[in-house]
This record gives C-alpha cells, structure tokens and sequence, in this order.
C-alpha cells in the first residue's frame, strides 16, 4: 500500500456528488412545484453535471489507462475497469435523457422522477462499487508518478471552472479535508478561493430557479 496516493480529493468529490444526488431527489419528488421548470435553470444541475464530467473525464484519461498498464496479464482486475468505463457511460446516458427531458415539451414530471431515480441509483452504486473495489486496487499497484499524473488531469477539469467547482468541492467538507484540500492550491487560488470564490458561493442558492450558473 502506498502512503503517497493521498485520497482526499477522491472521497472529497464522492461525498459532494453524493451531497448533490439528495438535492436533485428532493427536488424532483416535491409536489408543489413542476420539478422539470425549476432543474432546468438551476446552478446546481449545471455545477452537478461540471464535477461529474471533470471527475469521470480525468479518471477515463488518466486513471483507468495507467491501472490497465499496470494489470497487465490479470484478466479479473482488467475485467474490473470495463466495468466501470461501462458505469461511466450508463451515467452519462441518463444525464444526456435528463437534459433531453427538461428541453422535451411532451415530458412530464413522471418521466423526470424517472429518470433522476435512475442516476440516483446508478451513481450512487457507481460511487460505491469504485470505493469498494478500485480505490484499494489503486492503493497496491499505482505509482505515486502515476497517481499524481491523475491528480493534476482532474486538477486541470476542475480548473476550468474553478471559482464554482472549488467551493462546490469545499461545501460541507470537515475540517481536516476542507484544509487538504486548500493546502493544494497554489498562493494565487488559495486568496481568490477564500476571499471571492467560497463567499460568492455561499451567496448562491444553487437548487432554486433562476441560479443558472
């Protein structure tokens, strides 16, 4: 086991798409108002789909290359990162039916709870099943080269929009993670994060109408 594959990042997106799932739930299962009208103007869809891509992006570019390198002649493990560019592409499928939904005159709400209860299940499992079998995978046979190869990919996505995502990520961490998390930034970001972006942030009620961010 390597003690340089520092996870932080990993849990931190985790627990923050898991965070965002249960707003997405709430909204598409309240029965006083039309669920497709307020997610399709809503930050929080918009910051939701944004992680997830700079997430699943970074480890099909970068992760499961270097795992399938490195579990070369172990056709089980190999077996395993099919497995999850499969979960990848199942969830991308939802989202994409979700969008065409929200921009659909002739769905209803039922095809929207749908099809949010599916994402739900398929990355919430998605999310379990990498935790439960990849993450010790990554622990015994990457590189701490080749983990911080990943790193700084997921680091570059998340970049691109990173006066939302940073806070996003940051929103409802612990201490010790919320401060793991800021020690990465370089002294630039750090002051922007902390003196505009969490601030701003704070300000926006990412799951109402009208936040589209």
């Amino acid at each position: 086991m390597s003690d340089a594959i520092d996870l932080t990042v990993m849990y931190a997106m985790h627990d923050a798409l898991r965070r965002e799932l249960a707003h997405l739930d709430r909204l598409t299962t309240a029965a006083d108002h039309d669920p497709r009208q307020v997610l399709a103007t809503t930050a929080g869809w918009t910051l939701f789909k944004k992680a997830l891509h700079a997430h699943h992006a970074a480890e099909d570019d970068a992760l499961w290359p270097s795992l399938r390198r490195n579990l070369a002649g172990r056709p089980k493990d190999l077996a395993l990162l099919e497995v999850m560019e499969a979960e990848h592409a199942a969830i991308a499928t939802v989202i994409r039916a979700i969008d065409g939904a929200l921009t659909d005159p002739g769905a209803d709400s039922l095809r929207l709870g749908q099809l949010a209860d599916a994402l739900t299940r398929g990355l919430a499992g998605h999310l379990e099943h990498e935790e439960g079998t990849v993450l010790p995978l990554v622990r015994r046979v990457l590189t701490a080269e080749q983990w911080g190869h990943f790193s700084r990919v997921q680091d570059r996505y998340i970049d691109q929009d990173a006066p939302l995502l940073l806070p996003w990520l940051l929103d409802g961490a612990d201490e010790p993670t919320a401060k793991r998390l800021l020690a990465r930034l370089s002294a630039p970001a750090y002051a922007a994060c902390t003196a505009r972006w969490i601030p701003a942030y704070a300000d926006l009620d990412r799951w109402s109408p009208g936040t589209t961010a």
